[in-house]
């Protein structure tokens, strides 16, 4: 269990649910609350530079500069959603590090599982999708000394209430309570609780075995990809085919026309129904 340090905080909502202990899954880890912050994953880059140490956890309850992949922005209001980041110091390779934002996007989808008692399915690589809509983002970023990982950061923002998007985002997001149906509101601590519980097991056995062959059945029946047509964005030309789930790496396997199979090492994956593709 940990303690939870505050930082420019006042009697939030967040803080209100987050009052007591909470498991992070490493014991004695500091847990960091802010009412506001420019970004969990920028907070947890900083605490490690001052010697923060591996497990610890930035919570926010809003985010004035919150990112998503590829540089885009992630809307984060107060109030509503659950925004946290995890530093990790793993003695792994530096090309293992990506295979991180896979185990993690089964953690949250078993802590959904266990709080709001529905399934979220896994949009490759790091979505998380309920009612074909996005209910959570995952954001990796890793920090190099010479050859060797100095730190890896893993963000995660969850839509939790029920709330109104952007013109950009109605048709693509939702929430955990949207898509639940549910009446009683979710509580944002037990929420993280679940998932850094979760993922406390995971991160184990990742690590034993070195790459996600101990995961790899479990993402792939979590996949909403999975033998779906996918259009794959690639910088040197689209292209069509049939996912076939993931490699032991973390790649995604994608059935061309002419039969042969392509690994998806990186980039952006469209699946048809979700997120407005048709």
């Amino acid at each position: 269990m940990s303690t939870i340090k505050t930082d420019n905080v006042n009697e939030s909502s967040l803080l209100n649910e987050l009052t007591g202990s909470i498991c992070t899954g490493w014991a004695g880890q500091p847990v960091c609350v802010y009412e506001s912050i420019d970004s969990t994953n920028a907070e947890c880059t900083r605490l490690s530079l001052e010697g923060a140490t591996h497990g610890t956890v930035v919570v926010a309850d809003m985010q004035t500069a919150g990112r998503g992949r590829r540089g885009r922005s992630w809307e984060s209001p107060a109030g509503d959603n659950l925004y946290f980041s995890l530093l990790l110091k793993p003695e792994i390779a530096p090309e293992k590090a990506p295979m991180l934002t896979l185990v993690m996007a089964v953690a949250v989808a078993w802590g959904i599982k266990q709080i709001a008692g529905q399934n979220a399915d896994i949009k490759w690589p790091n979505d998380l999708v309920m009612q074909d809509r996005k209910v959570c983002g995952i954001l990796t970023e890793m920090r190099m000394e010479q050859t060797q990982i100095d730190h890896v950061v893993i963000g995660v923002g969850i839509n939790v209430r029920d709330r109104s998007f952007s013109e950009e985002l109605k048709d693509k997001a939702t929430s955990l309570e949207a898509a639940c149906g549910m009446e009683e509101p979710i509580s944002r601590k037990e929420l993280l609780e679940a998932v850094l519980k979760a993922f406390e097991g995971l991160y184990d056995d990742f690590v034993a075995a070195g790459d996600l062959t101990t995961l790899q059945a479990t993402y792939n029946s979590l996949l909403i990809n999975l033998d779906r047509e996918v259009t794959v964005l690639d910088p040197q030309g689209s292209y069509n085919g049939i996912a076939r789930g993931i490699t032991g790496t973390g790649e995604l396997m994608v059935e061309l026309p002419d039969g042969t199979c392509k690994e998806v090492f990186a980039g952006e994956v469209s699946v048809r129904g979700i997120y407005g593709y048709v």
